[in-house]
């Protein structure tokens, strides 16, 4: 496998113990992650090469950041430092009908002050072969959007695969550039897809519908906008409550519609990053595997981070395709 490169902030997670809520406990728990640093990590968990970039805090907050992150194997040698703090969330997990609960305090963090200087993508991108983004990086700052469309133009003048994963989050986007207008001229590098009709849509500015003939005709219409785009790729959730899910996920390769069954999350752990586990098992599978492959490796990949509390995927290989053989009964391995 070439190196996948990954660019995105690293966030610190705050979190109280179990299911509380802030006002009822004075013990929290921290993680690190950060949605592209989520799939980085996952990615390099499965096997792969993996650099992530990125700006962190100059401080011993950034110093044990940079250790977890390399303790996966990532390479962190484009990571920059700020004198300004690591980008910091709360979040209050959920239980059954009680939904889970977040707040961001990144505004004046690390990663929003970057800037194309800070960034040398001729030697950040040396030995890649993908380059993965999504829509949260382009939303921080300008500075941000700035770093990554450099990177995306020469990562295509490279001829690196690009996937893309427009995620779109109205509250992020606070310094003047119009969200959609941004999210096209980036989808314009792009060569792989991971969303749905909700993505489509507000990039087409179109009205699909969920069902599947309607997601086929939007994959359609996406490609028919942006001839760079190859293949997409749909994750879709089924929530009874906040502690029992179902995934599934269908994909249009420009040429066949595929969709994989129902897998039943009755208690879940955590969800947070579950989508980003979905991306990287796609990008894994992708270059492994058939695009059928990939899409069964990538539900899995992204129902299993649903057993695992923090940011990060820990699955292996091996207990993901488990999970694709039907092996959902959790019994004891000896």
């Amino acid at each position: 496998m070439g190196k996948i490169i990954t660019f995105g902030e690293v966030l610190m997670r705050i979190s109280p113990r179990g299911n509380k809520k802030f006002v009822q406990s004075n013990i929290v728990e921290f993680y690190f992650g950060g949605t592209e640093l989520n799939v980085g990590i996952s990615i390099s968990n499965f096997g792969g090469n993996v650099k992530h970039i990125s700006a962190i805090s100059d401080d011993f907050i950034g110093d044990t950041a940079m250790t977890y992150i390399q303790k996966f194997g990532v390479d962190t040698s484009s990571i920059v430092k700020s004198k300004r703090p690591l980008g910091v969330y709360f979040l209050e997990v959920g239980a059954v009908i009680r939904p889970s609960m977040i707040s961001y305090n990144r505004s004046h963090s690390a990663f929003s002050e970057i800037e194309p200087s800070k960034v040398n993508w001729e030697n950040a991108l040396e030995d890649g072969e993908w380059m993965h983004w999504t829509g949260i990086t382009p939303a921080l700052s300008q500075g941000a959007f700035d770093v990554l469309k450099d990177g995306l133009k020469l990562a295509r003048q490279k001829g690196l695969t690009v996937s893309a994963d427009p995620t779109y989050r109205s509250g992020l986007w606070k310094y003047g550039q119009d969200p959609k207008e941004a999210l096209i001229e980036l989808l314009h590098y792009s060569t792989i897809f991971i969303g749905g009709v909700n993505e489509i849509n507000e990039v087409l500015g179109t009205d699909f519908s969920y069902s599947n003939e309607d997601f086929i005709e939007a994959s359609k219409q996406l490609i028919e906008e942006f001839p760079s785009i190859e293949k997409v790729f749909d994750k879709i959730r089924t929530s009874l409550n906040s502690s029992w899910h179902k995934i599934r996920a269908r994909m249009w390769n420009g040429i066949e519609f595929r969709e994989t069954e129902d897998i039943d999350i009755t208690h879940v752990v955590d969800r947070i990053g579950t989508g980003d586990a979905f991306a990287a098992g796609l990008i894994y599978g992708l270059q492994q595997y058939d695009d059928y492959k990939a899409l069964e490796f990538a539900s899995a990949a992204c129902a299993l981070k649903h057993t695992y509390e923090g940011d990060v995927n820990f699955a292996t290989v091996t207990e993901v395709n488990n999970i694709i053989s039907g092996n959902i009964t959790g019994r004891l391995v000896r």
